[in-house]
């Protein structure tokens, strides 16, 4: 078996365990879509166009409300700010692989893709470039057909699902399982912890705005300590 391959086998088996959130969480957003009027088709373009449970839950509301376009854009963006993060910290490690691969991983990254490959990446120094790309892939192989498939499974059981049954659980549990493990400093502490607060404080305010306003501070708020402290290091 070639090293690329062992290492997307290795990809793909990381990542079954998301299978636990990731279906009632896409379950979950084809319930409440199809719940807001959306046809299936339309949910489905959604996803596959999307393809980010957080952008998608926060643009789903958002057209409940009916929030302005330009509103329901930026909030989106905001929610997925995260993304530039994570690939200034892959392109060290992937950023010499072809621009098609490039370009088919920036729609694959995810949270799950990202957590995993810089896990291995970490844990595997001496992985060749081959080797990484096949990993990140391998990692996102799981997640791709489980997300649209049970988008499309909870759309089209719509109103069926008891309310007892209670998928919303999914949503904190899988936020609270991926961003957790990457809060590794004070600064991503204190991002994190202060667009929450600050969330929460403004949620007087329509559209959701609050929650771009939250995120745009404590994102400022952290990369000025993470300067700061860079700056007092020399």
């Amino acid at each position: 078996m070639s090293a690329s391959r062992e290492s997307y086998l290795r990809g793909v088996r990381a990542a079954l365990p998301f299978a636990v959130v990731i279906v009632p969480f896409a379950m979950l957003f084809g319930l409440l879509a199809s719940e807001a009027g959306l046809q299936l088709y339309e949910i489905v373009a959604f996803s596959v166009s999307v393809f980010a449970g957080a952008s998608q839950f926060a643009a789903l509301h958002l057209l409940q409300d009916q929030a302005p376009l330009l509103v329901i854009l930026a909030t989106s963006l905001a929610v997925n700010l995260r993304m530039l993060m994570y690939s200034v910290t892959l392109a060290p490690h992937v950023g010499a692989a072809p621009l098609g691969v490039r370009a088919v991983m920036a729609y694959l990254l995810v949270d799950q893709s990202f957590a995993l490959s810089v896990a291995e990446y970490d844990k595997r120094p001496s992985m060749t470039l081959p080797e990484k790309t096949a990993y990140f892939f391998g990692a996102v192989t799981p997640v791709l057909p489980l997300w649209m498939g049970s988008t499309v499974a909870g759309a089209l059981a719509g109103r069926a699902i008891p309310p007892e049954y209670a998928l919303d659980f999914a949503v904190p549990i899988a936020f609270l399982a991926m961003t957790a493990p990457m809060i590794r400093s004070w600064p991503h502490a204190l991002a994190a912890g202060l667009s929450v607060v600050l969330t929460l404080v403004l949620t007087f305010l329509p559209y959701g705005t609050g929650l771009l306003v939250g995120s745009t501070i404590g994102m400022a708020a952290g990369a000025g300590f993470e300067y700061w402290r860079e700056k007092a290091a020399t």
